[in-house]
């Protein structure tokens, strides 16, 4: 026994203990608050008729606080190393059913067309079966362009969800359809990403496979 530490002597370090996240941390309980929003604000939105301005305003503020709980979550869990199985699921799935829900909503009362609800929606879906169908070959990650996106969404629903008249509503129509651009327009930059990713994956795995078999000519 010299009595001089391991570390000291040159000898083997211990592992350096990785805190794991707990469920119930502050990034996962503004998810759990998005996903509970969602059924609220369908109930405020649609209350009555679905005019009355001022249910609409409190369709509203619950609309408003979901867009803002999904800014802080994801920015809190990267930062405090909060990343849990539970959030990579919850928070994509809360992000397309709050922006789903008031779609949806909005077309049925007439306040939004079905297309425009058809083109958001098909790009979301379609670009989240994209991602797992490159998974194995790596992350497309998030762009500028699709965040901007993301506030462009949020501000131009936002909009709607409110009984606007007059030059405001004429104002976010043309929210709307900037919004609906950078949907068509990110989506098709991240299927290019996607291809990108994939052929490079392809490649790799192809090179991989044919080294046993170089080294084996050279024997």
């Amino acid at each position: 026994m010299s009595g001089i530490p391991a570390s000291a002597a040159g000898g083997p370090r211990p592992a350096p203990v990785v805190r794991q996240a707990g469920l119930w941390n502050i990034a996962n309980v503004l998810t759990m608050l998005r996903l509970v929003l969602v059924p609220a604000f369908v109930m405020l939105l649609m209350h009555g008729d679905g005019t009355d301005p001022v249910w609409r305003v409190f369709a509203w503020v619950a609309f408003a606080v979901a867009m803002i709980t999904d800014v802080f979550d994801g920015h809190l869990a990267r930062a405090y190393n909060l990343v849990t199985d539970f959030g990579k699921i919850a928070d994509p799935i809360a992000d397309k059913a709050i922006m789903g829900a008031a779609l949806i909503c909005l077309s049925v009362l007439g306040d939004l067309p079905w297309w425009v609800t058809g083109v958001i929606l098909f790009r979301e879906l379609g670009i989240t079966l994209m991602r797992f169908w490159v998974i194995k070959h790596g992350v497309i990650p998030a762009s500028r362009g699709g965040k901007i996106k993301t506030l462009a969404q949020g501000t131009a629903v936002g909009m709607y969800v409110l009984v606007l008249t007059g030059p405001l509503a004429t104002f976010r129509w043309w929210v709307m359809a900037v919004a609906v651009l950078l949907t068509v327009a990110t989506g098709l930059d991240y299927v290019r990403q996607a291809v990108v990713l994939r052929r490079a994956g392809l490649a790799r795995e192809r090179a991989e496979r044919a080294r046993p078999a170089e080294r084996d000519t050279a024997r």
